[in-house]
């Protein structure tokens, strides 16, 4: 084989300083956190142990490890609902602040109407408006589902509506001048240019599902981590409630990584 050919099927590689720094940021991101974690449930620990701190009052980090693997079937039975709805009701929160996002900015009269009343619902606090939802929707998917939806549309709604209303005026102007129509100008200006808005807006509302989700299961539900939670509690078992606890942040934080790793492809496939 000649050089030239060799030369072309050599894998390109990056520059030594490059790939430092992808390492190091890795190292960043992963490593950095992670030390932070250990070190404070080591400081946890010990704390407990050498206070002889009533563990059933605030268990040790050991004994909710083992709370946790001796109930790792009725903890992964009780996170399907939870995450299923927490993920549903984010979806449809995701669409439903996007498309009431594009209805406000597009009318300013509906932008009048609607939006302080919007926020006035987002002043009030959440937990005293859970209760009727179950009165208006009953005990069962539909009211947690609702309540999800409710509690995490606002972030959408805002992101994707600062990101409509970020276009320069010049560019719009300039949109005008060519006679473009105003649904040409959401779709090929509008909309490209909130997409980053609207990515920010879904890592937030992700969190809300989760807890829209744990709040509606705590009012009414017979399966879930926040119904686990409540019979735990009514059994005075600290363990499992803190090891329901701990997963339940381990799903909130497995489903925030989904959302920024579908930001980051997204930013990325909108860079090339």
């Amino acid at each position: 084989m000649s050089h030239t050919a060799e030369t072309m099927l050599e894998v390109p590689r990056l520059p030594k300083t490059a790939a430092a720094g992808l390492r190091l940021t890795l190292a960043r991101q992963i490593l950095l956190p992670g030390a932070v974690a250990v070190a404070l449930i080591a400081v946890w620990q010990a704390a407990i142990v050498l206070t002889n701190f009533p563990r059933v009052i605030v268990p040790a980090p050991s004994d909710i490890a083992l709370s946790i693997a001796a109930n790792r079937l009725l903890l992964l039975q009780h996170s399907w609902p939870t995450v299923a709805t927490a993920v549903e009701g984010f979806l449809i929160s995701t669409v439903l602040g996007a498309v009431l996002a594009i209805a406000v900015v597009s009318s300013r009269t509906l932008r009048d109407a609607v939006f302080p009343s919007l926020v006035a619902f987002q002043i009030i606090p959440k937990i005293a408006l859970a209760p009727i939802f179950v009165i208006w929707l009953g005990t069962g998917l539909e009211s947690r589902l609702a309540f999800t939806v409710f509690i995490s549309f606002f972030s959408i709604l805002i992101a994707m509506s600062d990101g409509l209303e970020t276009v320069e005026s010049s560019l719009l102007k300039l949109c005008r001048s060519l006679n473009a129509t105003k649904l040409r100008v959401l779709v090929h200006v509008q909309l490209p240019t909130s997409v980053p808005f609207l990515l920010a807006g879904m890592k937030i509302a992700i969190t809300m599902a989760m807890i829209g989700t744990i709040v509606g299961e705590f009012i009414a539900s017979r399966a879930g981590l926040g119904y686990l939670i409540l019979t735990a509690a009514g059994r005075l078992d600290t363990n499992l409630i803190m090891a329901s606890i701990a997963v339940l942040c381990a799903w909130g934080l497995l489903l925030y990584g989904a959302v920024e790793l579908f930001e980051r492809t997204v930013t990325r496939w909108i860079g090339s």
